[in-house]
């Protein structure tokens, strides 16, 4: 039997003008308008009209990517189109529990808004960061990455495909890193434009900040398994659920991993919801054989829904 997932992108897929079509929806309007009551009429005008440096501070990319990314998700439960598991990228997370009523919209929202507010502050600008490493291994991404270590802290932060593979932590270890990545062979290792070193120990301290806020939250238990970043495995507990996201800001984000897990579960079609199409192109790496649709406006909304009425 086929078995079907919802994934949701992580920061990085934001831009100015995100989810304008699927708030046309009513349902899209009147998840627009939670954000609006929340977080004020100025962060729905920066999503649809920027300026796009206020939208890319974590700040405003957490809280905006989520609410697309939930508008996105509403329109296929409108449609009736109900996932048999659901995963998210690092923030995306957050989103995948909103899907599967574990996690109420409008608490999201405050607490993604936190979780944004506590990482941005987490580390003094400048001190650490993050890199993109393409075309090594996995073991020999891990292998730079301890050889720099001497330098201080460094470790993988994303295992996003074969193939690419993202570091975190301080910036003169993760500089050397790139540099023991190129000797090894690696054929791009590009610094990301980010505001922190995330998915490193030097966010542990953050994530016990982070535990105050996800325990204030009335969790519920998911409709159905969301599978956990921090160990790619299913989680269908408030406990589990509050543990694997403390432990995900410090931790890396297992995307492979996920996927895989999610391959031998059965899933063979894979809908991104969320602007952008990150997930998609990392999924299509690591199980080129699935069916990989999106929703992000209406030209693939209506697509993905004809395939998923044909199909069924």
């Amino acid at each position: 039997m086929s078995k079907l997932a919802f994934v949701f992108p992580g920061q990085g897929s934001q831009y100015v003008g995100m989810g304008n079509e699927l708030f046309q929806s009513p349902s899209g309007r009147r998840t627009r308008e939670i954000a609006r009551e929340i977080l004020g009429s100025e962060f729905i005008s920066l999503i649809e009209e920027g300026p796009e440096e206020e939208l890319q501070k974590t700040v405003n990319t957490q809280p905006a990517i989520l609410l697309v990314s939930v508008a996105a998700w509403q329109q296929l439960r409108d449609a009736g189109i109900e996932p048999d598991y659901v995963a998210g990228h690092s923030l995306g997370e957050y989103s995948a529990h909103v899907s599967a009523g574990s996690l109420d919209f409008a608490e999201a929202l405050k607490v993604v808004r936190s979780r944004g507010e506590l990482m941005q502050g987490a580390v003094p600008n400048g001190e650490g960061g993050m890199a993109a490493i393409l075309g090594l291994t996995t073991a020999q991404v891990e292998e730079a990455c301890s050889l720099a270590s001497e330098r201080g802290v460094v470790a993988p932060a994303n295992y996003n495909c074969p193939g690419q593979v993202v570091i975190s932590g301080e910036k003169n270890a993760v500089a050397y890193a790139i540099e023991v990545a190129k000797n090894l062979g690696a054929k791009r290792a590009i610094p990301l434009n980010v505001s922190g070193p995330f998915h490193s120990l030097l966010m542990k301290k953050m994530g016990e900040e982070l535990r105050q806020v996800l325990e204030g939250v009335a969790w519920q238990t998911p409709r159905c398994p969301v599978i956990a970043n921090v160990d790619g495995r299913e989680v269908v507990t408030p406990e589990q659920t509050v543990q694997a996201l403390v432990e995900q800001v410090s931790g890396a984000v297992l995307w492979e991993q996920s996927v895989r897990h999610l391959l031998e579960l059965g899933v063979d079609t894979f809908i991104e919801c969320g602007p952008g199409k990150v997930l998609t192109g990392l999924v299509k790496k690591i199980a080129p054989g699935t069916t990989l649709l999106r929703v992000e406006d209406k030209a693939t909304l209506e697509k993905s829904l004809a395939y998923l009425k044909e199909s069924r």
